[in-house]
């Protein structure tokens, strides 16, 4: 980077960087926070403002409370993240930080205080008042808090707090059995609409809920077998009203384009309607994933198959195509995953047939 006076360097993707010393390291070096802009001018005026921070930043951080905190970094993280994890981390910050952990001063905030706050919402945390939240509950609410207060370390030098994460115990997740599956599957090739269509269609594909609500007709490929996820709908709760909204899916891995079976298409061609409608409803609006899901049960009830979730579908579909001879990466491309390992600990269940088939191979050494 070629120096350009003041702490100010021209980088060699073309912006300048501006170094601001903000006080020290333990080792007695200087601490530098770094600003960057496109022009020199602007790089000068973002490091004004963090000098003006620093000139006040003794005042600051001894009245900072976790209220401003969280107020600082929900406005950040709402420059980076989706509309709904905003509104995730919104009703976390609001409905259960801010009551009972709002008025404290984040540098007077100690491992004890903090294990004292997750005791509390383990035992009596429910916002109805009916007991406590579970430990995956308190650890969602806890990774929240310690965004915050990451926040607050970075930006006024507030000493992070160590506490202890509730223990959550691992549940291994269940699939639909053989017998279950020809269950399902047989009423709804007998029973042709567009629900019991698209149901099939997540089967045979492992989408989410939101995304399969999403689909499109034109987001089928007929001539290349694909189907392309780009979009997912879901519902979020923001500011006390709940809303459906059409957004990108959970990440950049989930957009992608998953290869649909032959016997699948076949259906799928026979209810085609208009490309930019909805597959589900044949309309121009969605069906969102709380409907979805109930008439998902009410099939599963007619079938006299046990009451599962529909993310179960999911779950069938990885553990299927490992049994079919699927390798670990081009199954995590398919479900949408940034790494196979997310695959094969969350998505892939071993049966009992399957590991009697591995045994069976066994044999003495000759």
């Amino acid at each position: 980077m070629a120096k350009r006076g003041s702490n100010i360097y021209k980088r060699k993707d073309g912006r300048f960087e501006g170094r601001v010393p903000v006080g020290y390291h333990d080792n007695g070096k200087i601490k530098y926070k770094s600003v960057y802009a496109r022009t020199l001018s602007e790089v000068k005026e973002k490091m004004s403002e963090v000098y003006s921070i620093k000139q006040n930043h003794n005042i600051s951080a001894i009245k900072l409370t976790v209220s401003d905190a969280a107020e600082q970094w929900l406005s950040s993280a709402k420059l980076r993240v989706k509309e709904s994890s905003y509104a995730n981390y919104e009703n976390i910050v609001s409905k259960h930080i801010l009551p009972i952990l709002g008025s404290e001063y984040m540098q007077n905030l100690t491992t004890q205080k903090l294990n004292d706050f997750i005791h509390y919402k383990l035992s009596k945390g429910r916002l109805n008042g009916n007991g406590g939240l579970s430990a995956k509950s308190v650890r969602d609410i806890m990774t929240v808090y310690r965004s915050i207060e990451n926040y607050a370390a970075r930006e006024y030098d507030i000493k992070e707090t160590h506490f202890t994460m509730p223990k959550t115990e691992k549940k291994q997740t269940e699939v639909l059995t053989v017998f279950e599956r020809k269950r399902l599957e047989s009423y709804l090739l007998h029973n042709p609409n567009n629900t019991n269509m698209s149901i099939l269609l997540c089967l045979f594909t492992g989408l989410r809920i939101g995304e399969l609500c999403g689909i499109r007709w034109n987001d089928i490929d007929f001539e290349r077998r694909t189907l392309s996820v780009s979009r997912t709908v879901q519902r979020i709760n923001k500011h006390g009203k709940s809303e459906v909204v059409i957004g990108s899916p959970k990440s950049k891995t989930s957009i992608r384009t998953v290869p649909i079976p032959e016997f699948v298409l076949d259906i799928l061609r026979r209810q085609k309607k208009s490309g930019d409608l909805f597959v589900i409803t044949g309309k121009s609006k969605p069906t969102e994933p709380r409907t979805m899901q109930n008439r998902f049960k009410a099939i599963l009830k007619i079938c006299g198959i046990r009451n599962v979730n529909f993310h179960l579908l999911r779950h069938t579909y990885a553990t299927v195509c490992i049994e079919n001879g699927f390798d670990p990466k081009t199954l995590s491309e398919l479900l949408g995953h940034a790494d196979a390992s997310i695959t094969l600990n969350r998505y892939v269940h071993s049966s009992m047939q399957m590991k009697k088939n591995y045994v069976s191979r066994l044999q003495l050494t000759a």
